[in-house]
This record gives structure tokens, C-alpha cells and sequence, in this order.
């Protein structure tokens, strides 16, 4: 990894791990920034002498993680996770969240789920004032009946697009499944959505996360800034 590409996502990822402390269960995200939050916190590992347990999102996030030298369990081998750290693709001011993007969704959200203190950790550019806009919401769904699926998706009035390699065959997730990317142009409440679709047979979940932030980390290329989210909404911002 050159840190010089993207000195604001390196920060950003630097941020998050070191919020580990000794003797954490950490949930390790996967995409971008997630990968570069694992090398830092290798390193902290190996200069502090730290000891944790680590849940991998992924598999490419479990094969980094393991070639770092960073104990990983199963998920169901871990009563809970102390924190969780990963990315975001687009996060709005009410802290819900599009992620997945990368295809891992479904992992993501169960390992947000279990996890006592979720971060996220952004660039500047992914805060947006309405969610949807710029970015599509991937639905991880089961890949018996995929047509009808998507059908009954169109009719929540979404548009959408079957995720597919250049060869045409199906992108699958670690689990796999297939992925449906979803634009609703009207996307106001997006927990009512996110709600709407998993009642869908078919769907298995969806890359809308609501609820799901504790701390958030916007970095950018000479500053950070880290917010702490209340239980009330409330936030107190610490520039750095």
C-alpha cells in the first residue's frame, strides 16, 4: 500500500485503528479503506505488542488480515465484537449509510450487528445531503428466482441493474449470491425502504445501514475530523 496515493483515506484508516486497544474482538471491514485500517493496525500490533481477536467481512479482507499475522475467528466462535471499523460509499447527515458497494453488504451488516461500537470511516466526499443520489444501493439477494426478484423491486419503484462481470456471468459474493444495484429517485426514508425490500422473498439484505454508526471519521488530505453520535442524534465534533 503507498499511503502517498490518497493521504486523506490513509488518515482516515489510521484514525480507525487506533481506536483498537488491547484485548479487543474487532470486526475488520472490507473495501479500500478498510484493507489500509488492517495494515495499520498490523503495525500497531506488532510495535505495541497488542493482542486481539479479529472477525473478517470478507474473504479478500481474511487473507490480508491472515498474512499480517492477525489472529482471525469465525464469527460464531465470538459471543460479541468490542468494535467494528469499515468504510462507507456515502453517509448522510442523520449518519445512515449506503455501503457495499465491494459486495460484502450482507457480512458487513451482520458483523455492524454484533458489534458494541461501530466506526466508519470516510473521506470528505462520500457526506452527501441525500443518500441515492450518486450512488446505487446494492440489494445482495438469492440467486433462485433473481428475475422475479428484481420484478418486485421495479414495483417498490426502483430502477435496476443485475451485477455481472464483462463476460456477462452473475458477480457473486463471498456467500454466493447475487447483487441487484438499485436507484429509487424519491429516497426520503431510508429505513422504510430498507424495510420494504427485506420483506421481499428473496432478498437477503440490503446496503442501506441505519443505526448502524457510532463514530464517524471524515478525513481529509490535512485534517480529520471525528464525530461522536449519541444515542439522541446529538454529535461532538473533535477536529484534529
Amino acid at each position: 500500500m503507498n499511503s502517498n496515493s490518497d493521504p486523506a483515506k490513509d488518515r482516515a484508516a489510521r484514525a480507525g485503528a487506533d481506536r483498537v486497544r488491547d484485548g479487543m474482538i474487532v470486526g475488520l471491514g472490507s473495501g479500500s479503506t478498510a484493507a489500509r485500517m488492517v495494515r495499520h493496525l498490523a503495525r500497531r500490533l506488532a510495535d505495541e505488542r497488542l493482542s486481539i481477536v479479529a472477525v473478517a467481512t470478507s474473504k479478500a479482507t481474511a487473507d490480508l488480515a491472515r498474512s499480517l499475522g492477525i489472529t482471525l475467528r469465525e464469527l460464531d466462535e465470538v459471543e460479541r465484537l468490542d468494535i467494528s471499523l469499515d468504510g462507507a460509499d456515502e453517509i448522510d447527515p442523520q449518519f445512515r449509510m449506503i455501503k457495499g458497494r465491494g459486495g460484502a453488504l450482507l457480512r458487513e451488516k451482520v458483523v455492524a450487528c454484533a458489534s458494541s461500537h461501530r466506526v466508519t470511516m470516510i473521506t470528505a466526499e462520500k457526506r452527501v445531503e441525500r443518500l441515492g443520489r450518486g450512488m446505487p444501493i446494492p440489494v445482495e439477494v438469492s440467486n433462485f428466482g433473481l428475475a422475479h426478484t428484481e420484478r418486485h423491486i421495479r414495483e417498490l419503484g426502483g430502477t435496476t441493474a443485475v451485477r455481472r462481470s464483462s463476460d456477462g456471468s452473475l458477480v457473486l459474493t463471498d456467500g454466493g449470491n447475487a447483487l441487484i444495484d438499485c436507484h429509487f429517485p424519491d429516497l426520503d426514508d431510508p429505513a422504510a425502504l430498507d424495510a420494504r425490500l427485506q420483506c421481499l422473498a428473496g432478498v437477503l439484505d440490503t446496503g442501506l445501514f441505519v443505526g448502524l454508526c457510532d463514530v464517524l471519521i471524515v478525513a481529509r488530505p490535512d485534517d480529520i475530523e471525528i464525530v461522536e453520535v449519541t444515542r439522541a442524534g446529538a454529535t461532538h465534533p473533535n477536529n484534529q
